[in-house]
């Protein structure tokens, strides 16, 4: 494991550059981003250890970041004065280009990985805006009515992005389809649904039918082989998958372990099963959703699986929070990224902790 200290920043998201291997950047927040200046770091693996390429202050905290998907150099940031600031590597100090249209705190940006053109923010004042970054402005204002902790764009596709909000829905918007009194809204599932009858879990939490009350959910993944499946986790410690093309279905699997709140959830790059969570008890965790072992030999790449999920393993090394965590999509298909409230950046393969 190799670690990097983030020295006075509490570290809230991280990411794998998509162009470069040793390449690594971190958001993060004094006074745990509750007061203070935020610090983006552009760090860098080497044969002697992390070593920091460069950094960049901001006036407030920050919440999290995107690579760009055009320019190698260039990383998106979302701040807690309600602006996003666009970085570059080359250029010392000050952002490229910075945008301020949100009310409050921006809590999670995105590039779309599929047209590259666009990304989008969501903010804690209940709006997810699209933007280019040649454009000065946004090109668009989707309203969710409730603080909006993540917004992404799938992987498999350029108009369609989601998000999930402290209203415990999940909200799938399809940009091709006229504005109208919807907003391009096309789906909103109750993340604290029910599973179906067919799909109850041997590892379901108990209560009255499987109900469960709404819970802020925080965090949200696409799968990056099934296009219809996403992953979810928020307040209440549960990590549930869903297929959009049942919404009534309700959760196809629920994943219960979690001693606190779950603030990152991101699907394996490289296997369509597994994914990765980062908690408030301060653990990373490793998870399959079965889905691998479910499939008969025949079966489509996007088939429901009947095998249920479980955890895999963890990682405990963290003293506090967890925040932020990521996958390389280069290499081996273990290695990963995880920061949090401790000063810390952990480098780490995750087969290391993985039981049978």
């Amino acid at each position: 494991m190799l670690e990097y200290r983030t020295q006075g920043f509490n570290g809230y998201a991280v990411k794998y550059s998509p162009f470069l291997d040793s390449r690594i950047a971190v958001a993060s927040s004094q006074h745990f981003g509750l007061v203070g200046n935020g610090r983006l770091y552009v760090l860098g693996l080497t044969p002697k250890g992390i070593i920091a390429e460069k950094w960049f202050d901001t006036q407030d905290s920050l919440f999290d970041l995107a690579w760009s998907e055009t320019h190698e150099n260039q990383v998106l940031v979302a701040a807690g004065d309600g602006s996003v600031k666009l970085f570059d590597i080359g250029i010392d100090e000050f952002p490229v280009q910075s945008w301020k249209e949100h009310m409050r705190e921006v809590f999670a940006v995105h590039w779309n990985l599929v047209s590259k053109d666009t990304f989008c923010s969501s903010s804690w004042d209940g709006t997810i805006r699209v933007w280019n970054p040649t454009r000065p402005t946004s090109l668009l204002t989707l309203p969710i009515h409730s603080c909006t902790y993540s917004a992404s764009f799938s992987p498999h596709s350029p108009s369609l992005l989601s998000s999930v909000s402290s209203d415990s829905h999940f909200r799938l918007f399809d940009l091709r389809t006229p504005a109208s009194a919807s907003n391009h809204l096309a789906l909103t599932i109750p993340i604290h649904s029910a599973q179906a009858p067919t799909q109850i879990s041997a590892t379901q939490p108990s209560g009255p039918a499987g109900q469960f009350p709404p819970n802020e959910a925080l965090t949200h993944d696409w799968n990056k082989y099934r296009s219809s499946i996403v992953a979810t986790a928020g307040v209440d410690r549960l990590i549930r998958t869903f297929d959009i093309r049942a919404p009534g279905q309700g959760p196809l699997v629920i994943l219960p372990g979690h001693d606190y709140a779950v603030r990152r959830v991101s699907w394996s790059p490289h296997l369509s099963d597994t994914l990765l969570s980062a908690s408030y008890d301060m653990t990373c965790r490793i998870w399959t959703d079965g889905s691998a072992k479910a499939e008969p030999p025949h079966a489509g790449s996007e088939g429901f699986g009947g095998e249920q999920g479980r955890e895999l393993g963890r990682m405990c090394r963290h003293t506090e929070f967890v925040c932020g965590v990521d996958w390389c999509l280069f290499g081996s298909e273990g290695w990963v990224a995880s920061t949090g409230w401790d000063e810390r950046l952990c480098v780490w393969d995750v087969r290391e902790f993985m039981g049978p």
